[in-house]
């Protein structure tokens, strides 16, 4: 059975996903689980790094402005972290990885979007950032670059909101 697909429909247009649940089952159905609800849905990129990534998924970001945009959780809760033996997906450009405090097992609904190759993210290389890497777009990396070409403010937040405006999942 092939992977099922995300389409992120955003205020800058739509780019999807192919959700890595073959090897990465656990992050995978818990992203899944979110936006088949529709948490996902109405919320804000919260964090923007030019040649880095970008940043989605906290419940606070509904208002692009709050103050705690960015600190949310996941209403299902945090998500045990998967290394999976033999898996070593690399954070490379396009790839989704499971944000986390930088503590073990502090996964939730915040994922990231790498814009360029964060191979020190990995969670199979030394260091202290593990970052799972779940799903890669297939389709509509331009408008992922668009919106990590927006203008940020000093705590890497678009100046102009941008929003999510629906997931939506295509079983594989």
């Amino acid at each position: 059975m092939a992977n099922p697909i995300a389409h992120f429909e955003t205020s800058l247009g739509t780019f999807s996903a192919e959700i890595y649940a073959d090897q990465m089952p656990v992050t995978a159905k818990n992203f899944l689980d979110l936006a088949k609800s529709g948490f996902y849905d109405g919320l804000h990129f919260h964090r923007v790094i030019n040649n880095f990534m970008i940043q989605f998924g906290c419940e606070y970001s509904k208002d692009p402005f709050h103050p705690r945009a960015g600190t949310g959780n996941s209403p299902l809760g945090n998500v045990k972290d998967e290394h999976p033996r033999g898996v070593h997906l690399s954070n490379e450009p396009g790839t989704l990885s499971m944000a986390n405090t930088g503590r073990p097992n502090s996964g939730g609904a915040q994922f990231f979007i790498n814009t360029k190759h964060n191979a020190y993210l990995d969670w199979f290389t030394p260091g202290p950032s593990k970052h799972p890497v779940f799903g890669k777009v297939t389709h509509g990396m331009d408008i992922v670059t668009a919106i990590e070409k927006t203008r940020t403010d000093r705590n890497d937040r678009p100046v102009e909101p941008v929003k999510m405006l629906s997931v939506t999942i295509q079983e594989g």
